[in-house]
């Protein structure tokens, strides 16, 4: 079993990453379009759309910018972003993270 990322399929940034990270991780990340997944124990298409989500392969489920870093781990590059896991610069990070997520939200869904 592999981790699995939830993306956006109709946000062009979100798509040109997971392009990148499907030339760059092979079958070691499962990459599912948050608009044509039916899971059980995933939250609510709303919520998988406001952020990013990635399962793990024990079945944790990750957000935000923990996701984005545990996606990346998964290519020869991954060592560029645990920089963004050291406990200062998460504080940081993950509320800069946030912050875009919700800015990207509004401008593709609107104020919902």
């Amino acid at each position: 079993m592999t981790d699995t990322l939830y993306y956006d399929s109709h946000c062009p940034l979100c798509d040109k990453e997971v392009a990148r990270l499907r030339d760059m991780s092979g079958d070691k990340l499962e990459l599912r379009d948050i608009h044509t997944v039916d899971e059980p124990g995933l939250p609510c298409k709303d919520e998988l759309l406001r952020t990013l989500h990635l399962r793990t392969a024990d079945g944790e489920l990750l957000q935000g910018l923990e996701a984005n870093v545990a996606a990346w781990q998964h290519t020869r590059v991954g060592f560029l972003w645990r920089w963004l896991q050291w406990p200062l610069v998460r504080a940081v990070a993950g509320r800069v993270y946030d912050a875009w997520a919700l800015w990207r939200y509004r401008r593709l869904y609107g104020d919902k």
